[in-house]
């Protein structure tokens, strides 16, 4: 299979240890009516330290079988929503840690 890399987003992850559920949509155009038709399909992509979290976009790679079903490995996060929140509460925790100076 020639290389082939798909950006998606995260659907069910934590149910199966190394794997999460990748929707990858692209757009279709009818042959009658030439509307615009949103196709989705879900792959079982493996990742290996269990890093991808619901609704995270990312880009995923084939690769050869992992297992009956999984054929393509995470290669990289684009965006990670409860990232960035764990990355506020953070901030917002050393905020109201430091003392005052006068």
């Amino acid at each position: 299979m020639p290389p082939l890399a798909l950006r998606g987003v995260v659907s069910k992850v934590g149910f199966m240890r190394k794997t999460a559920t990748v929707v990858v949509s692209r757009w279709a155009v009818h042959k009658m009516t030439g509307k615009r038709l949103e196709r989705t399909k879900k792959y079982l992509t493996h990742d290996e330290e269990n890093q991808l979290r619901k609704d995270d976009i990312v880009v995923i790679r084939n690769c050869p079988p992992v297992s009956k079903l999984k054929r393509f490995k995470l290669e990289t996060i684009l965006h990670s929503p409860e990232g960035e929140r764990e990355i506020q509460r953070a901030n917002v925790q050393t905020h109201t840690h430091e003392p005052q100076q006068n």
